[in-house]
């Protein structure tokens, strides 16, 4: 594996693409790889899927982790957090990345194949709401317009102002324009999905459910008809190239966008804030959440390059989740992450 300047940070995808590539072609000569130590350090193989937001950090990790151990092979994927949990679960996965906690099916899941596991939370994302720079008359969103946008009762909605009246039921007096919307979002498959409804949907939700507008069911999901993608820079490509675009993502993969697309400002019930390092990190922002691996107790126990791989990525490896545009965790959070993985 190539070495690379740790003052620059690549692009994400091609961080993932060449960390997973890297791991096939070293699995393709070595199918047998031992699960040793060797003399130059751990030697054998791990495997990780999950979220497509947690698979940068972890790829830049598995980077390192291979360049000071080179009989080491570590496979990077990002299907989705959901995918990953399902992988996880069945045991052929070693570390499962996650843009949320484990649901509670998922864990029966686990328990029901005897996958013993352990959470790490890792670093803090916040999501970001986007639309194309050419929509310059939306600048900040309430949570009652995202709702209004995104959520159960949106379906068939087409331009943003069939939003309006809905959106000022809830509360919100934005004026949303006459505008093409043409969504595009992360699908159920995604941990970022489950996050927006939790954070942003869900607490209106709760509310018209009590009110005998949706129903329960309809109050875990978001609107069915939009351009739904598990691919965070599918998602980018369509946001900019659509004036009417409206969507989201983790903020790092927005902040890598650049001018390709324009991040909003969203409002809590605390004014307008935009996602940032520092917003996210102090809860300012109010679409803020945490992001996780689980790791096998089985394959730690088995494979001393998985126990390895996590003291580096909790280590030294730690650095990587602001190399790759996230949040680090404060160090009183990061204690008692080291701490949950030494009590293993």
């Amino acid at each position: 594996m190539p070495s690379f300047d740790r003052r620059r940070r690549r692009p994400l995808a091609l961080i993932v693409a060449l960390v997973a590539l890297a791991a096939v072609i070293a699995a393709c000569g070595d199918d047998d790889a031992t699960t040793s130590s060797s003399p130059g350090g751990a030697g054998g193989s791990v495997v990780i899927s999950g979220s497509s937001t947690v698979a940068p950090i972890s790829a830049l990790v598995a980077e390192d982790f291979e360049d000071a151990n080179p009989g080491a092979s570590v496979t990077v994927d990002g299907p989705g957090t959901g995918d990953g949990f399902e992988l996880f679960c069945a045991g052929e996965t070693d570390i499962s990345d996650a843009s949320r906690p484990i649901k509670a099916e998922e864990a029966a899941a686990c328990e029901e194949a005897g996958i013993g596991y352990i959470e790490l939370k890792i670093a803090f994302d916040g999501m970001a709401v986007m639309t194309n720079p050419r929509n310059t008359a939306v600048e900040c969103l309430t949570l009652a317009d995202l709702y209004a946008l995104a959520g159960p009762e949106s379906q068939g909605f087409r331009r943003w102002s069939d939003a309006r009246a809905l959106a000022a039921e809830l509360g919100s007096d934005t004026e949303l324009p006459d505008l093409d919307l043409s969504m595009i979002a992360p699908g159920e498959e995604s941990g970022t999905y489950d996050s927006f409804i939790e954070i942003v949907l869900a607490p209106v939700a709760k509310e018209r459910v009590g009110a005998g507008v949706i129903t329960e069911d309809e109050a875990s999901q978001t609107r069915p008809d939009y351009q739904a993608s598990g691919d965070d820079n599918v998602i980018i490509q369509g946001i900019g190239g659509a004036g009417g675009s409206f969507g989201w993502v983790g903020f790092a993969f927005a902040h890598e966008a650049g001018d390709a697309i324009k991040v909003l400002e969203i409002d809590g019930g605390d004014g307008c804030v935009m996602p940032t390092p520092e917003s996210i990190a102090d809860g300012t922002y109010p679409v803020s959440r945490a992001l996780y691996i689980y790791v096998s107790t089985e394959a730690a126990a088995r494979n001393a390059t998985v126990t390895a791989f996590v003291d580096h990525y909790l280590g030294e490896g730690i650095g990587a989740v602001e190399e790759a545009g996230y949040v680090r965790l404060p160090d009183d959070q990061l204690v008692e992450t080291r701490a949950a993985w030494a009590a293993r």
